[in-house]
């Protein structure tokens, strides 16, 4: 059995089976590990959620801030954009239930046997690894529960961006929300920043990527997806970027966890 943790796929399904094709996946003896962000921008979401979904157990999800925001779009809270090439999946006959399934998603995955943790954006520098499990926890409660839509609609803003300001239940679950799906740099004082998107290039003395901050990054893996700027380059020993874009025109990367070997597919034509 392997265990492969796999990029944001974004919608990329072709490229997303080329990938899986060129390691022989086998969903009887293998488990894929997807870091977020199944959905948009990219032509084939549809076909994404319908395959991730059958693999049943075979498949360990997170959610990351688009699958989040179709959830709100489906719920109408929020309006479909066109560069989304979401229509397809929402007037399809069984989008009610790959949205059910969907929010059933967590916003933390552990590997089993291991300290090795996947989260779409990361984890805080502001949290331990228990607290960050705690809320991860809690909001993935309120997310899959019959009150999705209120909790959904609650999760936009950016702010509290600092969690010793977090005081109310609605603060500490946008900031949950927005610290594992859509974190990027922090701040000196390990508050989160949302403006930048660009790799770290040592010309910012004000803000640091949230792993050189992190002290929950030295002593267990992380896998995280999101930063497609990043290209997988990432120098921390035990912190795994996977996004390499392939929405973009760039490609789709796969870790394959035992030995540590990478696989890349480019974007298709």
């Amino acid at each position: 059995m392997a265990t492969y943790f796999i990029g944001d796929i974004q919608g990329c399904y072709d490229e997303l089976r080329a990938i899986l094709k060129q390691v022989d996946f086998s969903s009887e003896n293998d488990q894929l590990w997807v870091c977020g962000d199944l959905v948009a921008r990219g032509t084939q979401s549809l076909e994404t959620l319908r395959y991730i979904k059958s693999l049943n157990n075979s498949a360990k999800v997170i959610l990351g801030n688009h699958d989040l925001h179709l959830l709100a779009i489906y719920a109408g809270l929020k309006k479909e954009k066109p560069q989304d090439y979401l229509s397809e999946l929402l007037n399809a006959p069984d989008v009610e239930k790959l949205m059910n399934w969907l929010a059933k998603q967590p916003l933390i995955q552990k590997l089993p046997h291991e300290n090795t943790y996947m989260s779409h954006a990361g984890i805080s520098p502001q949290w331990k690894l228990k607290e960050a499990i705690k809320y991860a926890n809690w909001a993935h409660e309120l997310i899959s529960s019959p009150k999705r839509n209120k909790w959904l609609s609650l999760m936009y803003g950016e702010q509290p961006n600092d969690w010793n300001k977090a005081h109310t239940k609605i603060e500490k679950f946008r900031y949950t929300i927005n610290a594992l799906t859509r974190m990027r740099y922090c701040f000196l004082d390990k508050r989160l920043e949302f403006d930048s998107k660009s790799a770290p290039d040592n010309k910012n003395s004000t803000l640091k990527p949230w792993y050189e901050l992190s002290t929950t990054v030295n002593k267990n893996n992380w896998v995280f997806g999101h930063w497609a700027s990043l290209m997988g380059n990432c120098p921390h020993p035990n912190v795994y970027a996977l996004d390499t874009g392939c929405v973009w025109g760039n490609h789709l990367t796969l870790l394959r966890w035992e030995d540590k070997a990478f696989f890349t597919e480019k974007k298709h034509s």
